[in-house]
C-alpha cells in the first residue's frame, strides 16, 4: 500500500455541490485541499437533478404551448438533446479543471476512513488534518414485490429513457414526482401518480390544491391515500410469450394501473455505506444521516459534513452554503453557525415557493394573503390562480410565507431576506416596488398588514389628533 507524503489540510469526500463548494472555499482560504470523487464531479444536481429536471420542465412547457397553437410539439429526441446541451454548458463550472484553477486537487476513487486522521483511497493511504463528508444521497427504492421484473426508474435513471413512455406510473407525491409528472404529461405521456398520503405534504394546503388542479388539467391522474402493494409484468398481448412487456401496478383497495415505465420518487437516503465511519467515531441518526452540529461538525471534531448526507433538507442551495460554512470552520478554526432559514421551490407550473413559517401557529401570529386574481401582473399574464401569503408575528415581524405562481422562486428571494433580517411588514411596505410585477402581491400583502395597525383605536385617535393639529397650524400660518 502506497503512503502519500505530507498531510492534507482538508480531505473532501464527494464531488457534488457540497464537495465542490467546500473544496473551493478551503482552497481559496489557502488550505491544502484534496477532493475525492468515485465517478464524475458535478453530483446529482448537474447530472440527474436540478439541471436536467428544470431543462425538461422548460422543454415540456414550450412543447405544450406549441401543440396548443396547432404545432407538433417537441420530439423526445429533441428534448433529450436540449438536456444534454444544458449539462454540457454548465459542466465546466463543476469540472476537475475548475477545482484545479483555485488550487484544489481532485482524485478519482473511493474513500474509506481507516483510523483517526487517515483514509484509504483505492489502496492508497492519505493523511488529513480535517475532512468534509459530502457524499450526498441516493433515491430510496422500497421493496415492492415484482418490481425487479418491471421497467422501474428513479430520478437518477429516468434520464436514460430513449423513448417517451406512453404510460408512466409515478409512485410518490413530493416535488420530484410533481415536477416530472407534469413534464412527462405535457410531452404526451399518460401519467398516473400514486400518492401514499397527499401531494406536496410539506406545503401550504391551498398551494398544494392549486398544483393538483394544474397537474390534472395537464392530464395527470392523481390518486392520493393509496399504498402500492405489488407489480406484475406480463406481455402486452396477455399471452405468456410474445408482445412487449406491460406492467400492472396493484394498489390498496384493489385498483390496478397499466404502465410501460414506473418511476419511483419515494424519497432519498444518505450515502454513508462503506465510508468506514465507525473507525473514526462519526455518528449517524436512525435514518443513516451523518449527525452534525450548528457549524456542520460531526461527533468527530476533525470531521465535518454537508449536503444531503446530513439530516438537513436535500436542497442544492443548502448544500453549497452549508459546505462553505463547514470548510471555513474546518480550515480557519472558527465556529460559524448555519442559518436555519431555508427557502424551497417546487418548479411546477405554477411554482410553489416557501420559506420559514407557512401557517400561523404561535400566539399572536396572523396571516396576510393576496390572491393573484387581484394582482395586475397576474391578470395581464392570464395566470391568476396563485396567491402570496405572509405569516406575521408580534410587532409585524415577517416569519415566513408561501408564494404560488409563475416565477414564484424569484419573488421568494425578497421574502427570504425579510425573514432572515427579521424585517416587519412596515419595512417591506416602505420599499418602492416596480410595477407591474408578480412581486406586487408580496408588497401588497405587507401593506395590508401594515394598514391594520392604523385601524387600532389608539393609533386612529393619535392620527386624528395630528390631523387636527396640522389643520390648526395651517390656519395660523
Amino acid at each position: 500500500m502506497e503512503r502519500t507524503d505530507g498531510i492534507i489540510d482538508l480531505l473532501v469526500v464527494g464531488g457534488g455541490t457540497a464537495g465542490i463548494v467546500g473544496a473551493k472555499t478551503a482552497a481559496r482560504l489557502g488550505a491544502n485541499t484534496v477532493l475525492v470523487e468515485y465517478a464524475r464531479t458535478g453530483g446529482d444536481c448537474l447530472w440527474t437533478g436540478c439541471v436536467p429536471s428544470k431543462t425538461l420542465l422548460s422543454a415540456a412547457r414550450s412543447s405544450a404551448a406549441e401543440r396548443a397553437l396547432g404545432g407538433r410539439g417537441a420530439a423526445f429526441t429533441e428534448v433529450r438533446a436540449r438536456i444534454a446541451q444544458a449539462i454540457a454548458a454548465i459542466e465546466p463550472d463543476d469540472s476537475p479543471a475548475s477545482l484545479d484553477s483555485v488550487g484544489a486537487s481532485v482524485l478519482t476513487g473511493t474513500v474509506r476512513f481507516t483510523a483517526p486522521g487517515e483514509a484509504d483511497v483505492d489502496g492508497r493511504t492519505v493523511r488529513f488534518r480535517q475532512a468534509l463528508i459530502a457524499t450526498g444521497s441516493a433515491p430510496l427504492v422500497p421493496p415492492i414485490p415484482g418490481s425487479a421484473k418491471a421497467h422501474v426508474v428513479t430520478s437518477e435513471t429516468v434520464w436514460d429513457l430513449e423513448e417517451l413512455p406512453q404510460r408512466l406510473v409515478i409512485i410518490g407525491g413530493g416535488p420530484i414526482a410533481c415536477e416530472l409528472g407534469q413534464a412527462f404529461a405535457r410531452l404526451g405521456s399518460a401519467v398516473v401518480m400514486l400518492v401514499r398520503s397527499k401531494i406536496l405534504p410539506k406545503e401550504d394546503r391551498d398551494a398544494a390544491a392549486i398544483v393538483r388542479d394544474s397537474l390534472q388539467k395537464d392530464g395527470v391522474e392523481i390518486v392520493e391515500g393509496v399504498e402500492t402493494e405489488s407489480i406484475s409484468t406480463v406481455p402486452e398481448d396477455g399471452n405468456s410469450s410474445g408482445g412487449d412487456p406491460r406492467s400492472v401496478v396493484h394498489t390498496s383497495g384493489g385498483r390496478v394501473f397499466d404502465a410501460d415505465v414506473i418511476l419511483i420518487a419515494a424519497g432519498r437516503k444518505a450515502r454513508t455505506e462503506g465510508l468506514g465511519l465507525e473507525h473514526v467515531g462519526v455518528e449517524c441518526d436512525s435514518a443513516g444521516h451523518v449527525v452534525v452540529d450548528s457549524g456542520m461538525r460531526t461527533s468527530n471534531p476533525r470531521i465535518w459534513a454537508a449536503g444531503d448526507v446530513t439530516p438537513h433538507p436535500d436542497f442544492t442551495h443548502l448544500a453549497g452554503v452549508y459546505a462553505s460554512t463547514a470548510a471555513s470552520n474546518a480550515v480557519l478554526g472558527v465556529h460559524r453557525s448555519v442559518s436555519t432559514i431555508v427557502p424551497r421551490v417546487t418548479f411546477t407550473s405554477p411554482e410553489v415557493a416557501a420559506v420559514g413559517a407557512t401557517t400561523a401557529e404561535g400566539k399572536g401570529q396572523t396571516i396576510s394573503t393576496v390572491l393573484h386574481a387581484h394582482s395586475d401582473r397576474a391578470i395581464t399574464e392570464g395566470q391568476t390562480s396563485g396567491f402570496t401569503r405572509l405569516v406575521i408575528g408580534k410587532g409585524g415581524r415577517i416569519l415566513g410565507g408561501t408564494i404560488v405562481g409563475p416565477r414564484a422562486g424569484e419573488s421568494l428571494g425578497e421574502l427570504t431576506l425579510a425573514v432572515h433580517q427579521k424585517l416587519t411588514t412596515r419595512d417591506l411596505a416602505g420599499v418602492t416596488h416596480p410595477y407591474p410585477t408578480f412581486n406586487d402581491a408580496l408588497w401588497n400583502a405587507a401593506i395590508a398588514d401594515a394598514r391594520t395597525a392604523l385601524e387600532s383605536p389608539l393609533v386612529r385617535t393619535a392620527m386624528t389628533g395630528l390631523v387636527k393639529f396640522n389643520r390648526w397650524r395651517n390656519r395660523r400660518s
